[in-house]
This record gives C-alpha cells, sequence and structure tokens, in this order.
C-alpha cells in the first residue's frame, strides 16, 4: 500500500482486507491470498485465472477515494489485456454520481475504455404505486413524494408499506421519522456520500433553501445570507451529484430554476431537519402534527407538478393532438395587467426548423383546490400572449390538472379544455 498518514490508513486496510476475502473465496483456494498495495491487488485481479468471469468492483467511489490512483491503474490492466487480445469484463459500480460520471469524462484516465454506461434511474410514479402495492392514487401521490421512487426504500423500513390513505401519517411515524429505521438518516447519507462535498452544512443550506420555494440562484443566496457568485461552486457540486437539477423556464431564453431530483431530501429539509433533536427524542407524532401544511404545500404541492409534466411527457398522441417533443414550466409576462402568468406544464411538439414552435398544451396544477373558470381564464390569457409573441397556438389545449377535483361544467363553452385528475394520472393512458 502507498504510504498515509492520519485516519484513512484503517479505512484502507479494511478495503484491501475486505477484497483479498471476497477474492479468496471467488478462487476458492484455502490459504488467504495476500496483497502489498493495490497495484498489486488490481495487476492479480486482472491476471488470467482458471475460472474467468466478470470483474464487478462495488462502491467504487470508495475504493479511489482510498487508492485515487485505481482508475489508472485499470487502465494500465485494459491496454495490457487488449495488447495481449486477452479478454477483460470489468464492472464498475457506485451510488456517487459526481465520481462514477466523471470515470469516463475529459482526460479521465478510463475514458475511451468502456463499451457500457448505464445509469441505474429510479423507477417512475407508476411503477413505484406497483412496487409498494398502492392502489389509491392520492395514496401513491403523498408516498412518492416523500421517497420517491428508489426501489431499495422499501428494504430500509423492513416492507411497511402504508395499508390506505387513512394509514400514511401512522406509517410515516413509524417508518421515516422513526430513529430505528436505515431510512431516517439516509437524506444525510445522500449528501456525505458525494465526494466533492466539503462544507456539508452550507449545502444542506442551499438545499433547504430550493426546498422552501427558493429555487432561482438569487433567491437560494438571499435565503443563506451569501452572494450570487459565492454560490456558483456549490450549485454545480449539486447537479454533478444529481441531487438538483436546473430546469429552464421554457418562456424565457436565460432563465432557470433549480429543483432538487430525490424526493427523500426535500422531506428531510422541509419536515425532518427543522425538528431534528425532537425526533431523535422519539417525538415523531408532535412534529409530524405540526409539519402537516408544510408538507402540503412545499413538499407535496410542487411534487404533484413533476408528475403532472412526466404525465404530459408520456402522453400519446391523442391527448394533446401529436406526440410531445418538450415538457418544461415557465412563466409568461402580461405587461399590460402588469402581473405574471405561471405556467406548470408546458406541452410543445417537436420543433420544426424555420416553422413556429407549436404548443400543444398549457398547463395549470393545483394539488388541493378545486379548478374552475377561473383558472381556465389564466391560461387563455398566457396562450394569447404566447401567440402575440410567435408562438403556434392554433390548437392548443389548455389544461388543469387538480388533486382536489374540478368545479361543474369546466368542459363547456367548445373551447379545448382538457381535465386531469389523480385517477387519470395513475389510470390506463397514458
Amino acid at each position: 500500500m502507498g504510504s498515509t498518514s492520519g485516519p484513512p490508513r484503517p479505512r484502507r486496510r479494511s478495503r484491501c482486507g475486505s477484497f483479498t476475502q471476497a477474492l479468496t473465496s471467488w478462487l476458492g483456494v484455502t490459504a488467504p491470498v495476500r496483497f502489498g498495495d493495490w497495484d498489486e491487488a488490481i495487476t492479480y485481479l486482472c491476471a488470467p485465472h482458471e475460472r474467468p468471469g466478470p470483474i464487478v468492483l462495488d462502491e467504487f467511489p470508495y475504493l479511489s477515494k482510498v487508492e485515487p490512483a485505481l482508475p489508472s491503474i485499470l487502465q494500465r490492466e485494459i491496454d495490457r489485456a487488449v495488447s495481449a487480445e486477452r479478454s477483460l469484463s470489468l464492472l464498475l459500480c457506485g451510488s456517487a454520481m459526481s465520481v462514477m460520471g466523471g470515470l469516463l469524462a475529459g482526460s479521465a484516465p478510463l475514458r475511451g475504455r468502456a463499451s457500457l454506461e448505464l445509469v441505474i434511474r429510479p423507477f417512475d410514479y407508476l411503477l413505484t404505486a406497483q412496487f409498494w402495492g398502492l392502489t389509491d392514487p392520492r395514496l401513491a401521490v403523498l408516498h412518492h413524494a416523500v421517497v420517491g421512487g428508489t426501489p431499495a426504500y422499501r428494504r430500509f423500513v423492513g416492507d411497511d408499506a402504508p395499508g390506505d390513505l387513512g394509514d400514511f401519517d401512522d406509517w410515516l411515524i413509524r417508518t421515516v421519522l422513526s430513529p430505528a429505521t436505515a431510512l431516517f438518516r439516509e437524506a444525510l447519507h445522500l449528501l456525505a456520500e458525494e465526494a466533492d462535498v466539503r462544507d456539508t452544512a452550507l449545502y444542506h443550506s442551499v438545499l433547504a433553501a430550493v426546498a422552501a420555494g427558493n429555487n432561482t440562484r438569487g433567491g437560494i443566496a438571499g435565503y443563506i445570507g451569501r452572494k450570487a457568485a459565492d454560490i456558483g461552486h456549490h450549485l454545480n457540486v449539486l447537479e454533478d451529484s444529481c441531487l438538483l437539477v436546473r430546469e429552464p423556464d421554457v418562456f424565457r431564453s436565460g432563465r432557470a430554476v433549480y429543483r432538487i431530483a430525490e424526493p427523500l431530501i426535500t422531506f428531510y429539509q422541509v419536515v425532518m431537519r427543522p425538528q431534528w433533536g425532537q425526533l431523535e427524542s422519539g417525538r415523531a407524532e408532535l412534529v409530524w402534527r405540526d409539519a402537516r401544511s408544510r408538507f402540503a404545500a412545499q413538499v407535496v404541492g410542487p411534487h404533484f407538478e413533476r408528475l403532472c409534466r412526466e404525465y404530459a411527457l408520456n402522453a400519446p398522441p391523442e391527448l394533446f393532438g401529436a406526440l410531445p417533443g418538450e415538457v418544461g414550466a415557465g412563466v409568461v409576462a402580461d405587461p399590460q395587467r402588469r402581473r405574471q402568468i405561471e405556467v406548470d406544464v408546458a406541452v410543445f411538439a417537436p420543433a420544426v426548423p424555420g416553422e413556429r414552435r407549436r404548443l400543444l398544451s398549457l398547463g395549470e396544477v393545483k394539488w388541493g383546490e378545486v379548478m374552475g373558470a377561473r383558472h381556465v381564464d389564466r391560461l387563455r390569457r398566457a396562450r394569447d400572449l404566447l401567440a402575440g409573441r410567435g408562438y403556434d397556438t392554433r390548437d392548443t389545449v389548455l389544461t388543469c390538472y387538480s388533486g382536489a377535483g374540478f368545479e361543474p361544467g369546466l368542459l363547456g363553452g367548445g373551447e379545448r379544455v382538457r381535465t386531469v385528475g389523480l385517477d387519470d394520472l395513475y389510470g390506463a393512458a397514458p
């Protein structure tokens, strides 16, 4: 092993020790295999053996943190195998996205040596409901707003799923909000495992700002008491780690907002972090009672908007008149009335060079509000303003997405208006 000082030394021995144990078991030998350093270990591993097969190195970011030269060592062994016309099947796995994403980028040692780069993404909201056995659409939305589509989280709570809508509160209290479950601290681990994160407190402040609705760079900086230029690096790191997503405003060039990619982190920042000491003391029921309103406004509401955009993106051609090419959100300025109209779901047809951008649908989303004529009027005004800016809005469908229902007669009047409720979201179409 290479020389080192301080705390990393025991960890390095531990990792290599686990590696030699696994290798000894795989080879089926009695005496344990011993190596002096990782260079020697990888050289031996990649050499021809009587038991050929794929070599899998799991949690590779942790290994490369202990031995930064590991990618270069693997590069050398891959090149040796190619030169010798020998087959070498190597699979590197890891959950730290910033590290894994950089393995094949730019001038990285392994650049150009991979035949497969596979990102394992969470389940979509439909598959998540099936996986957890949830048949009530409202319960499915609430549940997905907390744990998202990561299948491992079901194991983290011992396969405990809410039995019905009335069990949701109790399920939260006995699982996510209970210090006895592995899921309780998972949001902290998701940030801590990223190699480029140093000052975790500042990163948590950035995430807390976004969770509270301050989703522009200026809004985030103001929330945490910093200048916008001072948080550029932190935003980039969180994006590279796939913890933050930067979403452009589809109607205003150069404008964008940030969204937390992992629902569990949003839930932690809004519900758990402000009362962490109370939760560790086992007072989950009181904490949840106090946090219900924040959960509805800051967690479920924005999450429901995201699910509606996902629904629209996967829509069949007959839903809006053509197959969607892009779905996003944006703000339409109304100078005459001195206001701005937020469009939660804007659906565009695929762009055609030389033609006006065709708007298939403009939509507004409300989780806890019955939608009616006033919402359609707002969408109609946005459509007319966008037509004046050169968009093709001749066949634009005005769509109301609601988790609380719709006023009677909303679809009357001969205009192209569509409603999307919870049953539609989890129904057969799209």
